[in-house]
């Protein structure tokens, strides 16, 4: 979800955004998976993402365009969140049907797989599949954790609500052996400690998009490796629903992170380092007018290659501008 400069090719009017969900899930010892797409992706080609996708009419009710939870967390989002986990990973977010609160349901490969395939092809609804397995989704465990609407000059937009699911952590290896798609969509899927999948993006070793760079790096503040990872964790969902949560006085410091919306824009500076500043407290022109928001005080430096975005971190806003000052008085 990279945020374009305009050009006299940009649609006059913007795409409406399409409803979409994404879920970091985090293992027992507090990793994180990723995906990698393939290079032929019409979406975020080569990039590692988080499990997830677009809200399917087949699949899920998708909110009308004009719908007051069109751009908000709800059961749907999180369904749809639930079942592209499982298509794109083969991870099932589900328990035996009537036993909220129990284990994740093991399943056996083929059974797996078999659900999968069909699911992804609308061969079955997923809320029927689950059905014929006796079980339901644990729609409860979705924490959610910002909403990003991609910007108005993008050819394709999206608005994702993103989540955090910790698997328990007793889990059981066979409920979070995940596996890529088969080539349709991934060609890895690989669990990682966030401060590696964090310094990977920064280095340029891997292509990641915004959200996942702004998002890696929140979680890295509390999901810190190896030690006590229930205090990992509650330090996290705390966090999660804080406020203040910045250290100035904007108002998107009063909207906590489980409910900020960034709609992503370029800083009007340069820097040296030939990177972008994007600004990400504004919502989109969706929710323009509304009391939605996302973080004045936190900004996003990308460099925008031909292959994609690299080599970007998150920083304090002030920061980068006072480097950006510094920068223009260094060339008078």
């Amino acid at each position: 979800m990279s945020a374009h400069k305009a050009s006299p090719s940009a649609p006059t009017s913007p795409e409406v955004p399409r409803p979409s969900s994404s879920v970091m899930i985090l293992s027992p010892v507090n990793q994180l998976l990723l995906l990698h797409r393939v290079r032929t992706s019409r979406a975020f080609a080569s990039a590692h993402v988080f499990p997830g996708g677009a809200l399917s009419e087949y699949h899920e009710r998708v909110p009308p365009v004009d719908a007051p939870d069109r751009h908000r967390d709800s059961e749907t989002y999180r369904l749809a969140a639930v079942r592209e986990a499982f298509e794109e990973s083969g991870i099932l977010l589900a328990r035996r049907k009537g036993e909220a609160g129990s284990s994740l349901l093991a399943l056996a490969p083929d059974v797996k797989e078999a659900g999968r395939k069909a699911i992804h092809n609308d061969k079955i609804r997923f809320t029927d599949w689950l059905d014929s397995v006796d079980a339901e989704p644990d729609l409860d465990g979705l924490v959610p954790f910002t909403r990003w609407i991609t910007p108005p000059s993008s050819p394709r937009r999206f608005s994702v609500q993103m989540y955090v699911y910790m698997l328990p952590l007793d889990a059981a290896p066979s409920t979070y052996d995940a596996a890529h798609d088969g080539g349709l969509e991934h060609t890895s899927a690989e669990w990682d400690n966030v401060s590696v999948w964090a310094e990977r993006a920064r280095t340029g070793d891997m292509i990641a998009y915004e959200p996942q760079v702004f998002l890696l790096a929140m979680l890295a503040r509390y999901l810190t490796g190896p030690g006590d990872y229930a205090a990992q964790r509650a330090a996290l969902l705390e966090f999660i629903y804080q406020m203040p949560t910045g250290t100035s006085s904007h108002p998107t410091a009063r909207i906590s992170w489980a409910d900020k919306v960034m709609g992503p824009y370029y800083l009007p500076i340069s820097r040296q380092d030939g990177r972008m500043a994007l600004a990400l407290e504004e919502p989109g022109p969706e929710l323009e007018g509304s009391d939605r928001g996302g973080d004045y005080d936190r900004v996003v430096l990308v460099n925008n290659g031909d292959g994609g975005p690299r080599h970007s971190e998150v920083r304090w806003r002030d920061e980068v501008l006072a480097e950006d000052d510094s920068d223009r008085v260094g060339k008078l």
